[in-house]
């Protein structure tokens, strides 16, 4: 049990995925953020081998921390209503939208505001890596954040809204009524017509009108990116996600407050 004398006021958020590792340290006494990192991994070096390279290049990660969150940042998940979830059959769930193997690890967050429970696979690699290190570590998936929040920020909205979170090689799209969750999903793209597609796709699927439509776009995203102007171009109800209270709450500014959304809700 922390005392008051043995606490380090110090909380690390760990976002990880096969293509690298974003981190944030925070000041839980004084709400500021220590540091934040992006660390991108090579696709032709083993996993645990990037691991350790982040933690001997980046020796933040070894101080102690009073609460360290994992989020494993990938698209093997799938939201289902509680009512309907039994832990029995977790992997029945994603069959139809990623693929699963007999050797698969299953978990779920359950989103309790909202009677949704989000199923995922976990990558394990990452989770066993991590407990050498960090030791007793809650983890979660990146995306139960990312809908829970946008859900939490749609308290007082009585119209469908769209968000877009832009990652550099793919976007997750939260399509909310209310605070009522219409759609998730994720998307991988490499170029911004590859972008502009998948969402004006997605906004026809639902029978959306782009010219009225709220999307409000969040992540690594800035009003100068090809991104943005070509959504624009198309839809006329863009604009950036308004952060401004999480910017408040951890002193910092609308820019990384967007950028860094995940990590600092976790």
């Amino acid at each position: 049990m922390n005392t008051i004398t043995g606490k380090h006021f110090k909380k690390l958020v760990l976002q990880a995925s096969a293509a690298g590792v974003s981190f944030c340290v925070l000041d839980t006494l004084n709400s500021e953020i220590k540091q934040v990192s992006h660390i991108p991994f090579s696709k032709t070096v083993p996993l645990e081998d990037e691991l350790w390279r982040t933690f001997v290049q980046y020796p933040e990660l070894r101080l102690g921390f009073d609460e360290a969150i994992v989020l494993h940042d990938n698209a093997f998940n799938a939201l289902v209503p509680t009512a309907l979830f039994d832990e029995n059959f977790a992997g029945s769930y994603l069959q139809y939208n990623t693929r699963v193997f007999e050797g698969d690890a299953y978990a779920w967050d359950n989103l309790a505001s909202y009677d949704i429970t989000n199923v995922y696979v976990p990558l394990m690699n990452i989770n066993n890596y991590l407990v050498d290190r960090l030791g007793a570590f809650e983890y979660r998936n990146a995306n139960s954040i990312l809908v829970e929040k946008l859900l939490d920020a749609s308290k007082n909205s009585f119209e469908k809204q769209v968000f877009v979170h832009i990652q550099p090689t793919h976007f997750e799209i939260v399509v909310s009524y209310g605070q009522k969750l219409l759609l998730f999903n994720s998307f991988e793209y490499a170029s911004a017509e590859d972008f502009l597609y998948y969402l004006l796709f997605t906004i026809e699927q639902l029978e959306l009108n782009p010219e009225t439509i709220k999307v409000a776009l969040l992540g690594n995203i800035d009003i100068e990116s090809p991104l943005y102007t070509l959504a624009y171009t198309y839809m006329r109800n863009v604009a950036l996600y308004d952060a401004t209270a999480l910017a408040a709450k951890w002193q910092t500014n609308q820019k990384d407050a967007l950028t860094n959304f995940i990590l600092l809700n976790a």
